[in-house]
């Protein structure tokens, strides 16, 4: 028995963008020839595409294509699983190297969203973190990495529209502060985490630009805080750098 879409519109609505996106420019008519629609819903689900962007209409013409939107939506998943492929490998071998656990995430807000995780099998602490789980960009590595390619004006913005507050007693809530680390960062290259967001975990992260150069994703390599003292912070973090370029190599090539 064939399923039915349990939200009628939804199914309507998307079959109009489905057979705009086959067919190219249609007009209303035609359109209801092709969905087999009548024309008040036809016209009232592009009025309503129209009105948010994801279709347009030549006033020479009358009729209707599918605008830049729709593309934009399918680039941006591309792009993301773009990373997420080609970053796989040097992250693997990043966890192959140093026996943990490592993110990637992606920035939306104020916030990274876990996008892909490589666990480390080698030790038995292991981390509680999951794909889709968003982290803010204030007290995490991942964050501070992203927002120092960042110009401090960009910076002072997410900072005052944040929800700035204490989750451990190492946590950063002063932008004075917070500003001095990001100089640190961008002198050394690397962002660190040191129980900010998390008692016991210290991390160290990288970021990584998107193809118009913009920062958008980083990288993060977490520990229990008595398997990162300073010697191994200073070479975990030269990994990590060595990691950030092999990924960025090969994302631009």
């Amino acid at each position: 028995m064939e399923e039915k879409n349990p939200i009628q519109v939804a199914d309507r609505i998307f079959q109009v963008i489905e057979t705009l996106s086959a067919k190219g420019n249609l007009g209303l008519m035609e359109l209801c020839k092709e969905t087999d629609l009548n024309k008040t819903t036809v016209h009232r689900i592009l009025n309503s595409l129209i009105y948010m962007g994801y279709v347009k209409q030549d006033t020479s013409t009358l009729k209707y294509a599918l605008s830049f939107k729709i593309w934009e939506i399918a680039n941006q998943l591309l792009t993301r699983l773009d990373i997420v492929d080609i970053a796989k490998p040097f992250l693997r071998e990043l966890v192959e190297k140093t026996g943990e656990t490592v993110h990637l995430v992606q920035v939306d807000g104020n916030y990274a969203f876990y996008i892909d995780k490589v666990e480390s099998y080698r030790n038995s602490v292991r981390m509680v973190s999951k794909v889709g789980k968003r982290i803010p960009l204030y007290c995490s590595a991942v964050g501070k990495a992203v927002l120092a390619e960042m110009d401090d004006d960009q910076i002072r913005y997410i900072w005052e529209t944040s929800d700035i507050h204490v989750l451990t007693p190492h946590t950063i809530i002063d932008l004075d502060t917070f500003m001095v680390q990001i100089d640190q960062i961008r002198s050394r290259g690397y962002a660190m985490d040191d129980e900010e967001n998390e008692l016991g975990v210290r991390c160290i992260a990288a970021c990584l630009k998107d193809y118009k150069g913009k920062p958008k994703y980083a990288f993060s390599l977490s520990a229990p805080v008595g398997r990162m003292d300073e010697i191994r912070i200073q070479n975990i973090a030269r990994e990590v750098l060595i990691t950030k370029d092999k990924i960025m190599e090969a994302w631009t090539y």
